[in-house]
């Protein structure tokens, strides 16, 4: 936790306090937070708990269609967890280090590794729609960070590493289950942007060449932040749209075709992720 003083900390002190008090000594191990159109996992976990982020100090709730706005406390796969169902963006006026509060509050809470999901446009032209990929890196092209700022102190390092910003034994262990699953799925580079604009023929050129292969509105800002808590990460891109060299032509995107993608192979997702889950080794 932060040090007190400063009003952001402040704001995590209180959020904090809500949260734990609901968990009445529930401590999650594992964080998952459900991008566009892939919420339908929270409801198959075991809940001990379901707050909507309306009800939680500071939350940022999400007005976009396709997020849920719940935290859901409970069990999955008999591992203690903490769902972010749907998530806030930039592009809805938050600042970084609002986005940033969710991991930070669940972080509080116990949790040691974090799942983060998302809707994405696939640059590599070997995707296709409804392909899934785990996330070896990412790009960070939204303008601003989490962790921008004041230091407070206490939450963890002022620059931290990123050098490994995804792990490479939970991606491992992903790519693992996804065989047993019999799921396939590519790895690959996203870049995180500002948005709600869709990308134009010139900046999904720009994003190619720079080795990107997924482009999306979301997850670096939570992954900035939960690295600097030390938090294992491991991330899973849904390709909702084709975006690569060619593949856009003259059909305009919408955010329906994304939504519709999502909700279509979200049942897979949930099957992929409740098999990462078995496959993860206990917290010690």
């Amino acid at each position: 936790m932060t040090e007190r003083g400063s009003p952001r900390s402040e704001r995590l002190r209180l959020a904090a306090a809500v949260l734990r008090k609901s968990a009445e000594g529930f401590r999650p191990e594992i964080g998952l937070i459900l991008g566009s159109g892939l919420g339908g996992l929270a409801d198959q976990v075991t809940a001990r708990a379901e707050i909507p982020y309306a009800e939680i100090p500071n939350f940022p709730v999400p007005a976009a269609e396709g997020h849920g706005g719940r935290l859901i406390l409970g069990s999955l796969e008999g591992r203690a967890v903490a769902v972010l169902q749907g998530r806030a963006h930039l592009y809805e006026g938050h600042a970084a280090w609002d986005l940033a509060l969710p991991v930070r509050v669940i972080a509080d809470l116990g949790v040691e590794a974090l799942i983060v999901t998302n809707a994405a446009g696939g640059l590599n032209p070997a995707f296709a729609a409804g392909d899934l990929m785990v996330i070896d890196d990412h790009i960070n092209f939204t303008g601003t960070n989490p962790l921008v700022g004041r230091d407070d102190g206490g939450l963890g390092p002022r620059f931290p590493d990123m050098s490994r910003a995804y792990d490479p034994a939970l991606r491992d262990a992903a790519l693992a289950a996804s065989r047993a699953e019999g799921v396939a799925v590519h790895t690959g580079v996203y870049v995180g942007v500002l948005g709600p604009s869709y990308e134009t023929p010139a900046e999904i050129e720009m994003f190619a060449r720079w080795g990107a292969d997924a482009v999306g509105m979301s997850t670096v800002t939570e992954v900035i932040a939960a690295r600097h808590l030390g938090l294992r990460v491991l991330g899973i891109s849904v390709i909702t749209n084709a975006l690569g060299r060619g593949a856009r032509g003259a059909q305009p995107l919408a955010h329906a075709e994304v939504l519709a993608v999502g909700s279509e192979v979200g049942p897979r997702v949930a099957r992929f992720v409740r098999r990462v889950l078995r496959t993860l080794p206990p917290r010690p």
